[in-house]
């Protein structure tokens, strides 16, 4: 199998990373970037051709699948180009919806594997919490409190806020988080009932004057309730969850490596260890490699046909539903109905 990545910024460098880990030569990448800096970066890094042109890099790699790393703002371009070419393609999170409803409707007709990302699904802790809470050994889930947050000017240590699209409003660092988390909380929960929420800028980041840097999020389930709150003013990287079970309590935070539970009844605590793995030099510990490799896996799996990817365009489509539901119900000052069940 080949792969072309498309955009050679920070993502698509690691998606690089990740296709030499899964056993891919350099041969079978190649790269496509519109900055001569970013294709002489990835050529000296990691030995890949690359090109200036999306079109003479399709005709002269030849790809089986691609792999769309570029901004947000940008997705739709390439899954169009992805669905005209009849090409399975990965594409990074995302915050907008340009073209959305065409993008999955040409995606269905050419009957390729469409894979919007879905990384935390792919973290060990996450995935020990979604076991727990599908077992339903907390009992009865009551609420749930999960606080996501970052420090904008740490995630490029090398370039400032103001040369990449964090700072831009629609595809603000703040406003991306939110579907990020949410792509994992709703593959767990499904989707809440209503939304309700607030959105703003909070203090100065240099460079992203324009952008809301926290979201609070209320989400009604009906019969128990999840209060997100995500920022990029946290000056520690930041994720920490507590859920309130009828019968036992969950408790995480990412600096520990550990989930506990705890059980009223032995009053004691249950400590649940997990390895996140190697993090990219650079990187905060608690970002490891194995995450992003393991997502690249799985959409490599769905596009041999050995299973489905565990994402759709649909789902991916109503979480960034959610996410302006939740905008929509701070400038109205109400809930906002969310009817999606899938």
């Amino acid at each position: 199998m080949k792969a072309l990545v498309i955009g050679l910024g920070s993502m698509g460098k690691r998606r690089i990373r990740c296709l030499k880990a899964l056993d891919f030569a350099p041969a079978d990448i190649a790269g496509f970037d519109t900055r001569q800096d970013r294709r002489e970066e990835a050529a000296s890094l990691h030995g890949v051709a690359t090109y200036d042109d999306f079109d003479k890099a399709v005709a002269a790699h030849k790809p089986d699948a691609l792999i769309i790393s570029v901004p947000p703002d940008a997705h739709h371009i390439y899954m169009k180009k992805a669905a005209a070419l009849r090409l399975p393609f990965f594409v990074e999170a995302s915050v907008v919806d340009t073209d959305m409803e065409e993008v999955i409707a040409l995606c269905n007709q050419a009957g390729i594997v469409a894979a919007p990302s879905s990384t935390l699904y792919f973290h060990p802790a996450i995935q020990t919490v979604a076991a727990i809470i599908r077992e339903g050994k907390l009992g009865k889930i009551s609420n749930i409190l999960y606080h996501s947050g970052q420090y904008l000017p740490d995630w490029h240590t090398y370039e400032h806020v103001r040369e990449y699209y964090v700072s831009n409003p629609a595809t603000g660092g703040g406003r991306e988080i939110v579907p990020f988390e949410l792509t994992w909380l709703v593959d767990v929960l499904g989707f809440p009932k209503r939304v309700a929420g607030m959105f703003r800028k909070t203090i100065e980041i240099e460079g992203a004057e324009g952008i809301d840097d926290t979201y609070n999020a209320l989400l009604d389930y009906g019969d128990f309730m999840l209060n997100l709150c995500v920022d990029v003013v946290s000056r520690a990287a930041t994720r920490r969850m507590v859920i309130n079970g009828e019968a036992k309590q969950l408790r995480w935070d990412w600096d520990e490596n550990a989930i506990k539970i705890f059980d009223p009844a032995a009053n004691a605590w249950e400590t649940i260890p997990y390895s996140m793995g190697k993090a990219q030099e650079g990187y905060n510990a608690n970002i490891g490699e194995n995450m992003y490799i393991d997502e690249v896996a799985c959409f490599l799996k769905a596009v041999r046909g050995e299973g489905s990817f565990v994402n759709t365009m649909e789902r991916d489509h109503q979480v960034l539903k959610t996410l302006f539901a939740i905008e929509q119900a701070d400038r109205e000052s109400r809930f906002v109905p969310i009817d999606f069940a899938g």
